[in-house]
């Protein structure tokens, strides 16, 4: 997935979840242009790890600051997942799975 992908899929999760009306560009601040609150953050990083299937983790929170930088973590997870390595995608995979077993109401996930 190309950096413009991920950043168009941030733009749409801002516009159906947070309500932002305007442009997102990869040097506007997340709290300070976007005037995220700390619950508007979390929405943000829920909305994208669902969009996206990847797991943000309290390293990448730190040094998140930017959409670029929530562009290069996003774009960093998808290509661990892609060569199947990390930890993070093997957690984001089988939380996939057992998630969509629950969707399907099949009985693996919780109730």
């Amino acid at each position: 997935m190309t950096d413009a992908e991920i950043l168009a899929g941030i733009a749409a999760v801002a516009r159906e979840h947070l309500e932002w009306t305007g442009p997102v560009r990869p040097e506007m601040r997340l709290v300070e242009e976007l005037r995220l609150d700390s619950i508007k953050l979390l929405t943000l990083a829920i909305e994208l790890e669902n969009r996206f299937r990847v797991r943000l983790d309290e390293e990448d929170e730190r040094a998140i600051v930017t959409v670029g930088d929530l562009v290069a973590a996003i774009g960093e997870r998808l290509e661990e997942r892609g060569r199947g390595t990390g930890d993070r995608g093997q957690q984001t995979e089988a939380t996939g799975d057992k998630a969509q077993g629950a969707a399907d109401g099949d009985g693996r996930g919780h109730r």
